[in-house]
């Protein structure tokens, strides 16, 4: 594959060509794809052990200042005040029409809610920096450049990480702490986007290529690359931005009504309140639903959803293998009359109908880490 000139490098750039990484272009970085054993080998591996995954192109950045928590809320609808101190809340920013200019993930640093540390999408990090400034210019925003982000994600990676980091394996789902590790500060976080236990670790790019080396050198952690982070994460039924939500979808069509607390709920004060609210009041006109598909051919993004009488009623916003049920899956939006599981529909793929049927999700059962005190 011929390498787009202006894509950016990670840290761990060079790990991944010295590990066979097959490189491509993604949200405007270069990208391991997979290794030299496949998606399917990687995507497995983790569900067993632990894979190790660079996410270095998301976004890093402190948001600062008097009352930050209760502030970032006039553009998310997420409940920040509420967080207990090192605790993370998933969340969208929204426009004022109530659709979805990303998702991200804030920490509460602090209990005054004075600090937060944020982690935005790649291809949307530098609009979202821009909107934060343009919207909350009172506050300071520190944007972290000069750190990469490693996600190290399955059932073994408490293990492999406590060997570095003793009293990581501690740390209770959706928090996070400060670790020193060879005279540099890691912020770690209990999360990841893969529907299993794992770590997500912001660390000074100059320390990332050794801390990496550390951890795949340990028995229970292999590479991993974008082909399994996404066939992990749709199998967790958890939504790509751009593919699943976008401006045009709200968090409740979206089927995030989880993400929006009793009180964000009443109180509003967020881009496109009224329209969340008076979808969370009266219903929504499309949601987004789990579809396991009959045979062996998969259907992508876009597919078009028909019903049984063969009209459409949806697309197809992710498709493609899951390796953990050697089965072909899908996630699409339909109307709420055809999203109740059992539903037969079929998804078009190169002129021909494919069966499929709505089912729970997650497809495969999340199995997120917690202790006693969660």
């Amino acid at each position: 594959m011929t390498k787009e000139p202006d894509l950016r490098r990670t840290p761990l750039h060079d790990r991944h060509v010295a590990l066979g990484g097959r490189m491509v272009g993604f949200a405007g970085y270069e990208l391991p794809v997979n290794y030299t054993g496949g998606i399917i080998a990687e995507h497995l591996f983790t569900r067993e052990s632990a894979g190790l995954f660079d996410v270095s192109h998301m976004g890093q950045a402190f948001l600062s200042g008097p009352g930050a928590a209760r502030r970032l809320e006039s553009l998310v609808p997420g409940d920040i005040q509420a967080l207990a101190p090192r605790r993370i809340r998933y969340t969208q920013l929204t426009n004022a029409e109530g659709g979805i200019l990303d998702d991200l993930m804030v920490t509460k640093l602090d209990a005054a809610g004075d600090r937060l540390f944020l982690v935005v999408n790649a291809a949307c990090k530098a609009a979202d920096f821009a909107r934060l400034r343009e919207m909350l210019p009172d506050l300071r925003l520190e944007i972290l450049d000069d750190r990469a982000l490693i996600a190290l994600q399955g059932p073994r990676a408490a293990a492999a990480l406590e060997r570095h980091l003793p009293g990581v394996s501690t740390l209770s789902f959706m928090s996070q702490r400060e670790f020193d590790w060879r005279g540099e500060k890691l912020f770690v976080s209990r999360s990841g986007y893969t529907g299993e236990d794992g770590f997500e670790i912001s660390i000074a790019s100059a320390q990332a290529d050794a801390f990496a080396g550390a951890l795949l050198a340990e028995a229970e952690v292999r590479p991993a690359g974008l082909g399994a982070r996404d066939s992990l994460r749709l199998e967790a039924a958890l939504c790509l931005y751009g593919h699943d939500i976008d401006e045009t979808t709200s968090p409740i069509e979206a089927d995030l009504a989880w993400s929006i607390s009793k009180r964000r709920r009443a109180e509003g004060g967020f881009p496109g309140d009224e329209r969340i609210q008076g979808e969370l009041a009266n219903g929504v006109a499309r949601i987004r639903v789990g579809l396991a598909l009959e045979g062996k051919a998969p259907a992508r993004d876009g597919a078009e959803i028909v019903d049984g009488r063969g009209a459409v009623v949806g697309r197809v916003t992710s498709g493609g293998y899951a390796p953990s049920l050697a089965r072909p899956i899908a996630m699409g939006y339909v109307p709420p009359a055809l999203a109740a599981p059992g539903t037969s529909l079929a998804l078009i793929v190169r002129g021909r109908p494919l069966s499929a049927r709505v089912v729970a999700t997650p497809f495969v059962p999340n199995r997120y880490f917690r202790s006693v005190q969660a």
